[in-house]
């Protein structure tokens, strides 16, 4: 109790102490009206972000992975922001992994006990068999959860890349990690209910860390997601969008360069834009480290 105390997340929002006797709008209104500076908080530590990314983008060079290891809500969006990378960026399944407290189950229904256990962070991570050009970010509220404490020390014990995304200024685990992301978003609307503003913060931040590292390795032309995974009606759509965007073309034609790469739309733009065979367009893209823009301007010029 001594220690919850401490901590920024699990202090009383004086602003909220009446929300038990306001209407529905008004607690909606309140909600929102807190929420509106978690943005804030998360711009507070940019600089912090911009580290991890640089980190995560070596890794991703030598062909490591980035890992996410949380219990509860924060393990839960570990896993959710892992999982959104192979159809939106088109890598394989570990190149960006989710691990979570408590294993799959916890995923969709409490796990809570299981947390306590630090042995078992390291279980996860010698499951995957962890390696020193890894990148292991320990997602913990709180800063003191023994599940993300255990992990991210045998972490370091290998030699990989530590980081800490926490809610708490100086937390636990912002002392073990190499790199300590902190927004402070302070006291939740309802006490200790930090899937709320501590929640939406870890969100952010795991959402810059993904999109600005994909981005950094050539994943996208432009603002457009040029290595998308068209598995599905919806994104075979959008493909077809992504190539007449790029290249002025008719959605016939970017039917047909599609087919004709295998529904790879980096390619296909290549192709359209270049007017190379796919075979050439394919050796163009591997000169230039799989970046587009670079591709294209040495074929246009």
């Amino acid at each position: 109790m001594s220690e919850l105390e401490r901590l920024v997340s699990e202090d009383r929002n004086p602003r909220t102490m009446d929300i038990d006797l306001l209407p529905t709008v008004d607690v909606l209104r309140r909600i929102n009206d807190e929420d509106k500076g978690v943005a804030a908080a998360v711009e507070k530590v940019i600089p912090e972000i911009a580290a991890a990314v640089d980190r995560i983008v070596l890794a991703f060079q030598k062909g490591a992975r980035l890992i996410y290891l949380g219990a509860g809500t924060s393990g839960r969006l570990g896993v959710l922001d892992a999982s959104e990378c192979p159809p939106t960026f088109g890598v394989p399944e570990t190149m960006v992994m989710g691990l979570i407290a408590g294993g799959s189950d916890a995923l969709v229904r409490a796990a809570e006990g299981a947390e306590d256990d630090p042995k078992q962070g390291v279980s996860d991570l010698q499951d995957i068999q962890l390696t020193a050009d890894d990148v292991v970010v320990g997602i913990a509220v709180s800063g003191r959860t023994p599940y993300v404490i255990g992990g991210l020390n045998y972490a370091r014990e290998v030699g990989a890349t530590t980081v800490a995304l926490s809610c708490n200024p100086r937390s636990t685990i912002a002392g073990i990690a190499d790199i300590a992301i902190s927004p402070v978003v302070g006291p939740e609307v309802l006490t200790g209910s930090t899937r709320l503003k501590s929640g939406t913060a870890q969100k952010l931040v795991l959402n810059m860390l993904t999109t600005a590292s994909m981005i950094r390795i050539g994943k996208s032309y432009q603002n457009l997601m040029v290595d998308l995974n068209p598995s599905n009606k919806k994104l075979v759509a959008r493909a077809v969008r992504i190539v007449m965007q790029t290249s002025g073309c008719t959605a016939q034609q970017a039917r047909h360069a599609l087919e004709a790469t295998g529904k790879d739309v980096k390619l296909a733009i290549l192709v359209v834009i270049t007017g190379m065979e796919v075979e050439e367009a394919r050796e163009a893209l591997g000169k230039a480290g799989g970046f587009l823009r670079i591709a294209i301007s040495e074929k246009t010029v």
